[in-house]
């Protein structure tokens, strides 16, 4: 395969350099540097001053870049300080919804599963919730070297919309997840740390500290509804039956998008209720989008430059 080693313009270096500028001074202000900060700069230079194929795929990865950026900036006005936060009532429409009963008590799914619990299910678990977003980068990734790049392009876009349609309705109602009710009761703490819930058990059997790392940086505990992890697997399923993928592919992708809307329940992350809502936000932004937003004229444009960008020689 022939690269092409040219490097970028002018113009586009110099807003390639600012851009990293202004990153690193917000963040710094506003969020703290953080050693992740320093590796996605130097990962975006590398790949965007090293040749055009590189500097296309980076180019191209910009959504989910933003993406992470944006969930990583709500820390700077949390949701809390916008809208009181959902803990009571959640909790009881999953009980008058999903309750089970267990021994004389009405339990919701996630008080049960804490209860009821196997190592096996825990590590398979684990497996399932180490893939919302290894899984719709590398179905990205495949779409882009398969030369869909339109569809690559819709897709990731529509990725970041549904993140953004999902942190929206955080700010309009925060809520708390399962174990928080189970843990500290019904009255808001607002410098609650992330925590593992029922992903602790994955790290306890395999012992690595791979959830402890993940959820000790958690952006905001009160941004449970809706959950945007049952939400990824939608779109790359949606996204995978547009592409025709192999059935390999696509069996691969039923199974873990199940497995994360069970192991969301079963670990106590979400409630049925934030599963359901998940899905219903994957779908209304696809809707959305493929429906609206690239209709638009000034939405079409851009999306046209910015898909000529990527695909040039």
């Amino acid at each position: 395969m022939k690269i092409n080693f040219s490097f970028p313009t002018l113009k586009e270096s110099i807003l390639a350099i600012a851009i990293l500028f202004a990153f690193f001074i917000l963040t710094f202000i506003f969020v703290g540097l953080r050693p992740e900060h320093f590796l996605l700069a130097v990962l975006f230079c590398l790949l965007f001053f090293a040749n055009m194929d590189s500097r296309k795929l980076i180019v191209g990865l910009l959504p989910f870049v933003i993406f992470g950026i944006s969930y990583d900036w709500m820390r700077v006005f949390p949701n809390f300080m916008v809208n009181s936060i959902d803990v009571e009532a959640l909790y009881n429409l999953e009980k008058s919804l999903f309750g089970i009963i267990d021994n004389g008590s009405l339990l919701i799914p996630s008080e049960y599963f804490a209860l009821h619990n196997h190592p096996t299910i825990d590590f398979l678990a684990g497996i399932f919730y180490l893939g919302w977003v290894p899984i719709p980068i590398a179905f990205g990734l495949y779409l882009y070297r398969k030369k869909q790049k339109n569809l690559f392009l819709r897709f990731s876009m529509v990725f970041l919309f549904v993140n953004l349609l999902g942190f929206a309705c955080y700010y309009v109602h925060p809520a708390a997840p399962p174990w928080y009710a189970l843990n500290f009761g019904f009255e808001p703490v607002l410098d609650t740390p992330g925590n593992m819930a029922g992903l602790a058990r994955f790290d306890a059997l395999t012992g690595l500290p791979v959830f402890d790392s993940i959820y000790g940086r958690n952006a905001n505990v009160f941004a449970a509804l809706p959950s945007l992890h049952s939400a990824y697997l939608v779109i790359v399923l949606f996204y995978a039956l547009k592409n025709k993928s192999h059935w390999a592919i696509l069996t691969t992708i039923v199974l873990f998008m199940f497995g994360i809307w069970a192991t969301a329940v079963y670990t106590a992350h979400h409630y049925i209720i934030d599963v359901l809502s998940g899905i219903l936000c994957a779908l209304t932004g696809i809707f959305l989008f493929e429906y609206g937003l690239i209709r638009l004229p000034f939405f079409k444009r851009f999306f046209q430059k910015y898909l000529d960008y990527i695909t040039q020689k």
